[in-house]
């Protein structure tokens, strides 16, 4: 297919300012996005193991429900019932007693309640680890601290990089559109390093172009839907309300004629046949409009939630009062809603889409980092004939030095912060601080490293750091079963083991990375920002005689 060589330059220019522009954002979001495919098992390996909790008989969750919100008046308010047991919630009940917000709160306690040995209420006050929830922070923000109203400023930071995201993607796809058939799959090697760092880039966006179409449109649904709704209301919906509770008669307000949790899983499972009660989210029971939200999963349908579809039920009457968020019964719009929001958390499939979805956002990560490289090495000066290398410009050298600084500066404290979570355990006063304190140490010196190193030096340096941080996880493991009096735990779940063969599978990923980043350094062009000072200072230069011969 040709293309006119001026709408190709203009499509250039787009493809390469957006992306330079919003690379840096989007790897950290790509990178936090595949890992948030697999965050109890992060949670699970980051949290202390606690006391073994057998199973309760139907009965006794009901028994624990009714005790609970007996003794705990806050629990009316809210708390969940956990009808699957995973290793991250071993307690039936949990409540916290402040209200949650979208904004992360580190001093957050929870309760947990079940039942003892003798079938009395045992409620505890913990910690729960927020390890998880930082790391969807940074996918949904890219780091950047800080609040406007009631949201991250960083989520609408985002929703501007996910625009010129989505221009990047277009443009970018009109510019291979003449060579496409050809190039597809070439990964040209040779002494023109450039053409294989363009090569992979073409290939790893052409192949994975579906699913970043689809996560660049949700990005900018999220980051502004209440922009969106707000304008819907104004536009549209005018003075009747676009959202409505769903209608049911007001409850009594009397907690001892709430409906029992046996009998709502039993309504719940007769509403929604072949899907799983997974949880039941308990609102407002004392309040005009009480309600239960019951969370249903089946791998097979694409669900509202992260890995859930809901129906909405009275916790009193155990009435059904919304089907619109259940896959086999939702409406036309609630099915498009449903859609966007599955395939962006890729909660359809089972683990082996989560597995493909981890992939996806990795290779995203290496796409806005091999932009980056490709606008460097475009924009450098080249060396002339029988010349010293030239300076080259300062926004080049900062730009990479940004690039290595910050993207390998968030792999390198998400790891950290990993570690900190079991070596700062007994030390700690506050873990949750304490991994997000370490998270931003050591990208903020990583960042600094990169600036006063510059990225010739600095990118095999921070690559060597993150792989060494990578190989330290599954040892931290391993020094954990060797040397229990370190006070530190190895769990023997098979999610905590993928962990730590995950973790060291990308370290020698990165640390292969490193070794070719060096060698880059060391033996590439002088006239490129990526050869090392030393190199070019020692590179014999031409007397001034033979130059003006």
């Amino acid at each position: 297919m040709k293309v006119r060589s001026d709408i190709l330059r203009i499509y250039q220019s787009l493809h390469t300012w957006a992306g330079i522009c919003a690379g840096i954002l989007l790897f950290i979001g790509f990178f936090g996005g595949a890992l948030t495919m697999f965050k109890q098992p992060l949670e699970r390996w980051v949290s202390a193991p606690s006391a073994p909790l057998a199973a309760l008989a139907p009965q006794q969750v009901d028994t624990v429900v009714r005790e609970v919100l007996a003794a705990h008046p806050a629990a009316r308010n809210e708390f969940t019932l956990h009808v699957e047991r995973h290793e991250d919630h071993p307690a039936p009940v949990t409540w916290s007693a402040g209200h949650a917000g979208r904004e992360i709160d580190l001093n957050a306690m929870r309760w947990q309640g079940t039942l003892d040995a003798n079938g009395k209420l045992l409620a505890q006050e913990v910690r729960p680890s927020l390890f998880g929830e930082m790391v969807d922070m940074l996918h949904r923000t890219g780091g950047i601290p800080g609040t406007l109203g009631d949201e991250y400023l960083g989520v609408y930071v985002m929703g501007v990089a996910g625009v010129l995201y989505f221009l990047a993607l277009v443009s970018g796809v009109i510019l291979l559109l003449p060579t496409l058939v050809k190039d597809f799959f070439a990964l040209r090697q040779g002494k023109n390093r450039k053409r294989f760092w363009l090569d992979a880039h073409n290939v790893i966006g052409i192949a994975s172009l579906p699913f970043h179409i689809v996560i660049s449109l949700t990005v900018i649904v999220f980051a502004f839907h209440d922009q969106f709704y707000g304008s819907l209301q104004q536009v549209v919906y005018g003075e009747h309300k676009m959202w409505t509770r769903p209608s049911g008669t007001p409850g009594p307000g009397d907690i001892t004629q709430l409906a029992p949790a046996s009998a709502l899983v039993r309504r719940a499972q007769q509403e929604a046949p072949g899907f799983t009660v997974t949880d039941m989210l308990f609102m407002d029971l004392e309040g005009p409009r009480p309600l239960v939200r019951v969370g249903v999963a089946n791998s097979d349908y694409v669900v509202r939630g992260a890995e859930t579809g809901y129906l909405l039920m009275d916790p009193y009457s155990a009435q059904v009062l919304n089907t619109s968020m259940l896959p086999t019964k939702s409406d036309t719009w609630s099915s498009m809603a449903a859609a966007f929001f599955s395939l962006h958390f890729g909660s359809y499939g089972g683990n082996w889409m989560r597995w493909a979805y981890f992939a996806f956002g990795l290779s995203g990560a290496f796409l806005f980092y091999s932009g980056n490289l490709l606008w460097v090495e475009k924009r450098r000066k080249n060396q002339l004939r029988d010349q010293a290398p030239p300076e080259q410009p300062r926004r080049t050298a900062l730009l990479a030095a940004a690039t290595v600084g910050v993207c390998l500066g968030s792999v390198a404290g998400v790891a950290g912060a990993l570690l900190a979570a079991k070596w700062l355990h007994a030390s700690a006063g506050n873990l949750n601080a304490a991994l997000m304190g370490s998270y931003y140490a050591v990208f903020l010196a990583c960042v600094a490293w990169a600036f006063w190193r510059g990225a010739a030096r600095a990118a095999p340096e921070l690559l060597g750091l993150c792989a060494l941080a990578g190989f330290a996880i599954p040892l931290t493991s391993l020094l954990a079963r060797l040397f229990p009096a370190l006070g530190m735990w190895a769990h023997g779940s098979l999610g905590a083991m993928a962990v730590d063969l995950a973790a060291f599978a990308l370290a020698t990923m990165l640390a292969w990375a490193a070794r070719l980043s060096a060698r880059r350094a060391r033996s590439g062009p002088l006239d490129s920002v990526w050869a090392a000072p030393a190199g070019a200072e020692a590179a014999p230069q031409p007397a001034p005689q033979e130059r003006r011969a």
